[in-house]
């Protein structure tokens, strides 16, 4: 067993030395196939227009589909910490987490925009439901770190990820994928291009995954985190004329599986009906290795997402002309456990039900000279969000939340009032317990963008280059929130029926149910005790717009011809909002401002390519979501809204080495210091975190290692592995609060974490046929990956979410 101080090491050295230990393929090409000493170009679209990915003067990675099969991603999820610098939270795939360069927004209302902008063939992807898709004939993935506010507009504030599918072609391909492995892993993948005439091709292809998951329910012995899903794309592409092409497509994508689980902390005992209150976290189990239980009632993760999509290219004699229409419509629903337990007393889950559908449209105009390259053009965006935050529990758990917080103190209420009451009704065979309690907040968006946007590159020499860019963005949003009285249909109808109930008190004497018992039936119909604010019939609704103007400015230099320095300044923006389950909340736009220096170098006779950059931001006005505990004027905690001023300085370094054709050796390494400029929490207990880091680690890093062997008509092998480091969390003082960060007796939140995949494939000489063999997460490290105290405080029942284990699979492809 490896010393968890001496893997980076060992990982290092085993890359470095070359041996058949082969690890850490990033995931990230920075430069393709080598042969003798030539590197060929990857050529991409981060500023709008096609470009050699050495010639661009953006720190950004780039994954390509044949990593993506060395790696067997089958989501954006399964790149996490392979691209240091970008995080992706996937543990629900309907509410996942963007993060670059330490910037994200964790909110999962449809108030609020996200701060990383996820882009599939330049169609923004505005929420978070619809973000996290299924990897479907991917060509490339380009991750653009710092702010892209002229390049892609509105909400790429911390940076952009731009997904690339591939076209149809004029020539006839297929290709059938079969992937099976442990936990019941089945991944079926299948491709058909094929012209259809002179003019015309058509692209069809598909996706299906399924898993049984990797935890079980320790009382009915339910499979735990499965997965299944499948996806689909036809794409048509007409050739008009020898100027003119245009492009439908037409994209589906089914989820439907069981919703991540809680994991209790509180060590539970046979015949046990409640937790003790408040939590002891003296207490609290390894949650690697406790015992599992889920009881939600309806438990569901599940999307239905359609998306049309047409282009139409023209080639002027100066200037080439794009115009994309998108549709996009989907429904997503999240029902999940938030108490860790199968108690009723302390049963509670939530549910985020939404129904999306989005419009966009994107004119753009792009050309060169001899002495500029210029690009233009003019978008409209239109949204129509309506989403369902649901809470569901029993009269049970009502009882044991009111008890705990002293609300039936502050109500003159002597006795828990479901079950004192049941216990008087016992006799005449009728109960309140058990009874379901369901408090919702419902949240309707009508959101407008309009954008116009220009960027000149302006070649002052033949070795200079200076960059302006500007992009105008208007923002209007309309958003409503709605907050019903709770629903307990069951609960009513034995209230009513109790007014009708006559209790013999003496002889030939009886009285009404409510005259002889203490509690009057008013008691019984007590207002919301989640959603604890009242909107007017019809809701609450507010109206804003926001005005943007993004620049940016760049200045490259060609050292030698295949070594670039490059200075930037450019502005990021995000558009205000509104916090979905806070009623009447509302905040401005963030901005952010980031500096940036740095080169990009190829060595061909060497086979080396290195890039590096240093970058300096200042972000403002940024809102971040936070469970908050002690919210003035309520018991139970309210996820609000934190706003804050953030600075950050740090370092990129992207390299690859081919020293012989057969090995290819990777390092990618971020580091990062960021730390709040000013930040007060919310809450009668606020905390000042000015001068305190965010929380984000120091360093990240991810090594490879791919070596070939030609075995001639037989064909190639390749063994490749890669590792991915991510340091420890820099704690602040309300990192533990929020579950971020925890040194438990037993185990820790926020530690550094480790992985090894490694994967041995055949291809033959033809390359019609593969096969293959991985695994991930060799060394079997798992993390707790945070702590969730949304019930701590009222129920006493903290959870905790944990990183995969190893797990292994086989691969079949054919391709014709």
């Amino acid at each position: 067993m490896i010393n968890s101080k001496n893997r980076l090491a060992y990982a290092v050295a085993a890359v470095l030395t070359g041996t058949g230990f082969a690890v850490a393929t990033p995931g990230v090409a920075l430069a393709q196939e080598a042969t003798g000493d030539s590197i060929e170009e990857i050529l991409v679209t981060a500023q709008r227009r096609t470009q050699s990915l050495q010639d661009v003067p953006i720190a950004m990675q780039v994954v390509d589909s044949a990593l993506i099969q060395d790696v067997a991603a089958e989501n954006m999820g399964d790149l996490n910490g392979f691209v240091p610098g970008l995080v992706i939270s996937d543990g629900s795939p309907t509410q996942p987490r963007y993060q670059i360069r330490g910037i994200q927004t964790g909110d999962f209302g449809v108030g609020t925009d996200p701060a990383v902008g996820v882009y599939v063939d330049g169609i923004y992807a505005a929420r978070s439901g619809a973000s996290l898709l299924a990897f479907n004939d991917i060509e490339r993935i380009e991750v653009l770190k710092g702010p892209q506010g002229t390049l892609f507009g509105r909400n790429s504030a911390a940076g952009a990820i731009s997904i690339v599918t591939r076209q149809p072609e004029d020539e006839f391909h297929s290709l059938l994928r079969v992937r099976v492995g442990e936990y019941g892993k089945q991944y079926y993948e299948g491709m058909l291009n094929t012209p259809l005439g002179e003019n015309v091709a058509v692209r069809i292809n598909g996706v299906y995954n399924k898993s049984d998951g990797w935890l079980e329910d320790a009382a009915t012995g339910q499979d735990l985190m499965p997965e299944e899903n499948w996806a689909g794309r036809v794409a048509l592409r007409w050739k008009l004329s020898d100027q003119t092409s245009a492009t439908l497509s037409w994209d589906h994508d089914d989820l439907d599986q069981l919703a991540r689980p809680a994991i209790g902390l509180i060590p539970l005992q046979a015949g046990q009906t409640q937790v003790p209150f408040p939590a002891d976290p003296a207490t609290y189990l390894d949650p690697r290795k406790a015992p599992v239980y889920n009881d939600v009632v309806g438990n569901e993760e599940s999307r239905q997402l359609d998306q049309v999509n047409l282009f139409i290219d023209h080639s002027f004699a100066a200037a080439d002309f794009r115009s994309s229409t998108s549709w996009r419509q989907f429904d997503t629903v999240n029902r999940e456990d938030e108490d860790g337990t199968n108690l009723i007393g302390v049963y509670f889950d939530t549910a985020n039900i939404e129904d999306n559908e989005s419009f966009y449209q994107e004119f753009k105009l792009a050309g060169k000279t001899d002495s500029i390259d210029w690009v233009g053009g003019v978008s409209y965006y239109k949204e129509k969000a309506n989403q369902i935050s649901d809470t569901h529990t029993f009269t049970d758990g009502i009882d044991t939340l009111a008890t705990n917080l002293g609300i039936y103190d502050e109500l003159s209420i002597p006795f828990p009032l479901f079950a004192g009451t049941s216990n008087f009704l016992e006799p005449f065979g009728v109960t309140m317990l058990g009874m379901p309690w369901r408090e919702a907040m419902y949240n309707r968006g009508d959101f407008e963008a309009f954008a116009a946007f220009g960027d000149v590159i302006w070649h002052l020499n033949d070795k200079t280059n200076l960059t302006f860019g500007l992009r105008y963005t208007h923002d209007s949003k309309e958003f409503t929130w709605i907050n019903g009285p709770h629903e307990t249909p069951e609960l009513d109808a034995v209230v009513a029926g109790l007014e009708d109930v006559l209790v013999p008190v003496a002889p030939g004497v009886e009285l009404p149910f409510f005259t002889v018992f203490p509690i009057p039936p008013e008691a019984y119909r007590f207002a919301d005790v989640i959603f604890a604010v009242d909107t007017p019939p019809g809701g609450l609704t507010k109206k804003d717009s926001w005005d943007d103007v993004s620049p940016r400015l760049v200045l490259d230099y060609k050292v030698v011809p295949n070594v670039m320095v490059f200075g930037s300044l450019a502005k990021g923006y995000k558009a205000g909002g509104y916090n979905s389950t806070e009623v009447g909340s509302e905040f401005e736009n963030e901005d952010v401002w980031n500096v940036e220096t740095g080169f990009k170098s190829v060595f061909p006779e060497a086979g080396v390519i290195l890039n590096a950059s240093a970058f300096y931001y200042i972000y403002e006005n940024k809102q971040s979501i936070a469970l908050v505990s002690n919210v003035e004027g309520s018991d139970i905690p309210q996820y609000l809204i934190d706003t804050s001023d953030e600075k950050a300085w740090g370092i990129d370094v992207d390299a690859q080495w081919r020293p012989v054709d057969q090995l290819r050796l990777y390092a990618n390494v971020a580091y990062i210091d960021a730390t709040y400029k000013d930040k007060l929490t919310r809450g009668e207990d606020p905390l000042d975190l000015s001068g305190e880091p965010t929380g984000e680690p120091y360093l990240s890093a991810a090594l490879g290692a791919s070596y070939g062997w030609a075995l001639g008509a037989t064909g190639d092998v390749e063994l490749s592995g890669r590792f991915a480091y991510r340091g420890k969390s820099r704690c602040n003082a309300d990192s533990e609060r929020q579950g971020n960060c925890a040194l438990q007796s037993i185990f820790k939140v926020g530690e550094a974490t480790e992985r090894l995949d490694l994967r041995l494939a055949w291809t033959s000489a033809s390359d019609t046929f593969g096969l293959a063999a991985y695994v991930t997460n060799v060394l079997d490290d798992q993390y707790v990956t945070g702590i969730n105290n949304l019930t701590t405080n009222t129920f006493g029942t903290p959870f905790a979410s944990i990183s995969e284990p190893r797990q292994w699979g086989v691969e079949a492809t054919v391709s014709f």
